[in-house]
């Protein structure tokens, strides 16, 4: 029988924060009750948390009512995938040392609104995976008996 490599392989803590690094775009998840919304955001990463800027709204006002938040980061080729979960909490930066330091990083809006907000996702936890893509398995195959 002929081995396989096995097509899902965790990431540890530095590859996930490599991965993060590269990409622009998440996917910010939030929840107040038992509502829980899923908005797309620009962000970076800044040292080992992820930064991010918004407007006055929905998404800033249900982190303000429940700072528990996932951020999911994913990407796909023909070949392969893998995708990335940041828990943790979400906090409007309103420190002036800490807005100073956050207008120097490398985030701009991607839409033409105005986002004075900044918000930083501290982790909890990071869990992330890689994807060999390919056919699926016979399902029915031949059966042993």
């Amino acid at each position: 029988m002929e081995h396989t490599p096995d097509p899902i392989t965790p990431l540890s803590d530095a590859e996930c924060w490599d991965r993060l690094a590269e990409q622009q775009l998440g996917r910010l998840v939030t929840r107040v009750g038992d509502v829980m919304d899923i908005f797309p955001v620009n962000y970076t990463v800044d040292g080992r948390s992820v930064v991010f800027r918004t407007g006055e709204g929905s998404k800033l006002t249900e982190l303000t009512i429940n700072d528990e938040v996932l951020f999911e980061v994913d990407e796909y080729t023909s070949t392969d995938a893998w995708s990335i979960v940041v828990r943790g909490s979400a906090q409007r930066l309103d420190d002036p040392d800490e807005v100073a330091a956050a207008d120097r990083l490398p985030l701009t809006p991607w839409i033409p609104t105005v986002k004075y907000n900044y918000v930083r996702i501290v982790p909890t936890s990071l869990s992330g995976r890689d994807f060999l893509r390919g056919e699926e398995p016979d399902r029915y195959g031949i059966q042993q008996y």
